[in-house]
């Protein structure tokens, strides 16, 4: 099991903030677990996710060429592209 940090911009904090469970729920469907959250401490509008993460290939894909429904949700919740993902070594 590897552990990433999936590091994006987004439109409103408390906005993205709301979309907790779906978040969380998206990266579970892509093999994750253990989904974390996280602000920026300096007030801007970036934000991080960590998860435990079973098949970096199927989150990868999920990320690179996401599904109608999950860009849907992105839009949804203000992700700002791109997504940069950082995998623990």
């Amino acid at each position: 099991m590897a552990r990433i940090v999936a590091v994006h911009g987004v439109e409103d904090i408390p906005r993205w903030l709301e979309g907790k469970a779906e978040r969380a729920a998206a990266i579970e469907s892509g093999s994750g677990s253990n989904v974390t959250d996280f602000v920026a401490a300096d007030g801007s509008n970036n934000v991080a996710v960590s998860a435990e993460v079973a098949d970096l290939d199927e989150l990868g894909a999920m990320l690179g060429s996401p599904q109608p429904e999950t860009v849907a949700l992105m839009e949804k919740h203000g992700v700002v592209q791109p997504i940069t993902l950082y995998v623990e070594s």
